[in-house]
């Protein structure tokens, strides 16, 4: 599914409202077996995304055995290990170009593509998926240097609790802080039922033996000692920049606003790898 259904902003819908909140609620009441299978495909498949940049010279392409299948990683460089994770509907490839500033400058980046993202397994994606997939990840590593991550990919960072992340520094590219808030306002705004999609939630919390209604990225935030750079562009679609400026007051949280650059442009963008810059100098 589109980035938009998980971070839009509430008015830009095309979803004709009553007419899918009529049809939604009426499936889940007359056949809610099949009802909710169907939700989970909705809500549950990313949308696949092409591959936009050439892939460096050098690259070590490798498939990851986790909990969630094989995770496809993407290698570069040599030096101390900066870990990358995309959000929603992206993939690695995003990260080509910020990987090739990073070896630049003496490092490994070292990226992946989430479950049913990608080149990678799984034909669903959801928070519990990509934890899983960053822990396959970090596993691997004795240590690392750092994590930039994008979108979802942040919200999914601030929440695991692995070890080869305490008290590292972490980028966070156009991140959605206030995951439930914006998650359950653009569903509602759509039309939606808000029964079914909360079962599909409670399926997911099931399925993985996770209680999905604790994920808080901003709080995780908030409590995080090591140094924060907050990179987001002011005119985001998908991820409120609002909710980066009210984190921005936190003392460990720096911010990097953007102009013009969007949800995904920021990736490629100077002001993310100054950031980068300032980071690793500091």
């Amino acid at each position: 599914m589109s980035s938009k259904i998980y971070f839009g902003q509430k008015k830009g819908f095309s979803f004709r409202r009553s007419a899918l909140s009529v049809a939604t609620r009426f499936h889940h009441s007359v056949a809610p077996k099949h009802a909710l299978k169907t939700a989970r495909r909705l809500f549950l498949t990313p949308a696949k995304m092409k591959d936009i940049n050439p892939t460096p010279e050098g690259m070590v392409v490798e498939a990851i055995d986790t909990q969630e299948g094989k995770i496809m990683s993407y290698q570069l460089g040599s030096g101390p290990t900066w870990v990358l994770t995309h959000g929603w509907s992206g993939s690695a490839n995003q990260f080509f170009p910020l990987m090739e500033h990073i070896a630049a400058a003496g490092y490994t980046a070292l990226a992946y593509d989430h479950p049913a993202h990608g080149k990678s397994e799984g034909k669903e994606g959801s928070i519990p998926a990509f934890l899983f997939a960053l822990d396959g990840i970090l596993n691997r590593q004795a240590q690392i240097e750092g994590v930039i991550a994008h979108s979802m990919g942040g919200a999914t960072l601030l929440e695991s609790e692995h070890p080869c992340l305490q008290h590292k520094p972490i980028i966070l590219v156009a991140p959605v802080l206030k995951y439930w808030e914006n998650l359950f306002g653009t569903v509602e705004a759509s039309g939606y039922s808000m029964k079914l999609f909360r079962e599909v939630i409670d399926d997911v919390g099931r399925q993985y033996n996770f209680t999905v209604d604790e994920i808080d990225p901003f709080t995780k935030l908030q409590h995080r000692g090591a140094p924060v750079v907050i990179v987001h562009d002011k005119g985001d679609r998908f991820a409120p920049f609002a909710v980066s400026e009210e984190a921005n007051r936190f003392d460990h949280v720096s911010l990097v606003a953007t102009e013009g650059l969007g949800h995904g442009r920021v990736l490629k963008s100077d002001p993310l790898k100054e950031a980068f810059n300032a980071l690793i100098n500091r």
